[in-house]
């Protein structure tokens, strides 16, 4: 409902939305290794030419649990399409694993024309961190920043909000008595230690991760700035949709 008087506020507003797994998708990602792609011997099919050389690698239970971080993470999505479709919100999910090539875990091939023509008619655009086919792992699993980063490149938004569990990036987490303003390169270096590391079954990282991938991203697009907020406090997500700065902002 935020979202909704947010863009009834800003009918202008464009906006794409990403999400995590949470529970969902991460537990069995840790459990079977996902996110570090499939396990040797590497066997070449005889369609690997027509498909860039993608590797296929023979341990079934690998194969197993891809399918079951993407049923995982699929069902989490659902669940939030639902909440925007009740919010009378136009949403589609546009789908990572249906969509995108990666080599190393860096994405190497993603149409973007669906995306850009949903914005363009005024749908939600709604992407998440997912399973991936990978040229060089087999399969990987790609977190929602790092989605959001190859978006932004090419996208080039004004802003990306990151909303969390996390008022923003502490000092010195887990006291949290000290929230960190802004967070520029000289500053990460001097607090990065302490903003905090991956909590339970997170495979993609946890603060430390999110802040060094977004101070890079922001250092690589012009006039980028990223927020980090908690997404629990009531309205918070609306009042940063419609322009407020809560949180900690990371900026070049």
């Amino acid at each position: 409902s935020q979202i909704a008087r947010a863009l009834q506020t800003r009918p202008d507003l464009l906006l794409v939305l990403g999400h995590g797994s949470g529970s969902f998708g991460h537990t069995a990602a840790k459990k079977y290794g996902t996110r570090d792609g499939a396990p040797a011997p590497l066997q070449l099919p005889p369609f690997a030419s027509q498909m860039g050389g993608v590797p296929r690698r023979g341990e079934g239970g690998y194969w197993h649990g891809f399918a079951e971080v993407w049923y995982q993470a699929s069902t989490l999505n659902r669940f939030v399409i639902q909440a925007l479709h009740e919010a009378g919100i136009p949403a589609m999910t546009f789908s990572p694993a249906a969509s995108i090539w990666s080599d190393a875990g860096q994405v190497t091939k993603w149409d973007l024309s669906h995306i850009r023509y949903a914005l363009e008619v005024g749908i939600v655009p709604v992407v998440h961190g997912d399973v991936i086919f990978d040229q060089t792992k087999g399969g990987t699993i790609l977190s929602t920043e790092e989605l959001f980063e190859h978006l932004a490149r090419e996208l080039h938004p004004g802003r990306i909000l990151l909303a969390g569990l996390e008022e923003g990036v502490w000092a010195d987490f887990p006291a949290r008595r000290h929230k960190v303003q802004k967070v520029t390169r000289k500053s990460f270096e001097e607090i990065r230690q302490s903003t905090g590391e991956a909590t339970g079954a997170d495979v993609t990282g946890g603060m430390e991760s999110k802040v060094r991938q977004m101070l890079e991203l922001a250092e690589a697009i012009p006039g980028l700035t990223i927020q980090i907020f908690s997404g629990e406090t009531p309205e918070n997500l609306k009042k940063t949709l419609l322009g407020e700065i809560l949180g900690t902002i990371i900026k070049a």
